[in-house]
């Protein structure tokens, strides 16, 4: 699936945990189901992922048993608030905090298995710069960073792209800034990784916009709901919407090099060359 062209798939990532990236991810995956559109969501955190406690889901299955072999695809997707598709990942297993290449040749094979039928796949990484966070956002079209105003966030943020940038040639990143008061406070946490990334890397970083603190949010989170289902006149919903159609509106991008290779590995010679990921 990565390499359909009407497919948008995207990644959300951050430097440092703790900037509201999950609930990113699912309030945007409701936001696009909203609009009509059929949305994936893999939880990509995968030693770690918590998805599905945040939406009070209780999967049977999960990404540990994909990547073993145990069950399908159909067997592990479950679905969520307004009929999103969720591949929820596996919470407290070590051994996949770090995906082999067999293990990386079966997620993507199963993947492609879904075929056409998905218009959004958000991957919803862990934090920080682990071989996973960059094999997930190397394979997407678009790279989402998640930010907010905290010193540490705003310098893990900056980290992230320049790993990306320095050992895998990724050049275009989107940043979106969360947990602000305004759109002042996101357009100084944009201009100040920007100034430096201009300094020092020969990236672009598209200011995606912020998400606001909203007080409602951490009521949602307690009852275990997405933010647009539990308080649809909250501040911070017509901010995830708009972002939803501010993504949903790109035109779609030719599939980048490395993400044809994945799918060339995967389909044409067994998975060999994935070692070199």
């Amino acid at each position: 699936m990565l390499n359909k062209s009407s497919s948008k798939v995207i990644t959300i990532s951050s430097g440092k945990g703790g900037v509201g990236k999950t609930n990113v991810v699912a309030n945007l995956a409701v936001g696009f189901a909203m609009m009509g559109r059929e949305v994936l969501v893999l939880d990509a955190d995968i030693g770690l992922g918590n998805l599905d406690v945040l939406l009070g889901l209780a999967p049977r299955y999960n990404l540990g048993h994909l990547l073993r072999g145990e069950k399908t695809l159909d067997e592990v997707i479950i679905k969520g608030p307004k009929g999103i598709n969720i591949l929820p990942a596996a919470s407290g297993v070590c051994e996949l905090t770090d995906l082999n290449s067999e293990q990386k040749l079966r997620l993507i094979s199963q993947i492609e298995m879904l075929g056409e039928g998905m218009d959004i796949m958000l991957i919803d990484t862990a934090a920080g710069i682990s071989q996973n966070v960059l094999f997930f956002n190397m394979a997407a079209q678009e790279i989402i960073v998640v930010a907010s105003s905290e010193p540490t966030s705003i310098i893990d943020a900056y980290a992230l792209m320049k790993v990306l940038y320095l050992d895998h040639g990724e050049k275009r990143f989107r940043l979106l800034v969360n947990l602000v008061k305004d759109d002042d406070e996101g357009m100084e946490v944009y201009r100040n990784i920007s100034m430096v990334a201009t300094r020092y890397l020969n990236i672009s970083i598209d200011y995606l916009g912020f998400i606001p603190f909203d007080k409602n949010l951490p009521k949602a989170v307690r009852k275990q709901r997405v933010l647009m289902e539990l308080f649809p006149e909250s501040c911070a919903n017509k901010k995830f919407f708009d972002i939803a159609r501010i993504l949903d509106q790109l035109p779609p991008h030719e599939p980048k090099e490395n993400v044809q290779f994945l799918w060339d590995t995967t389909l044409n010679i067994g998975g060999r060359l994935v070692e070199n990921i």
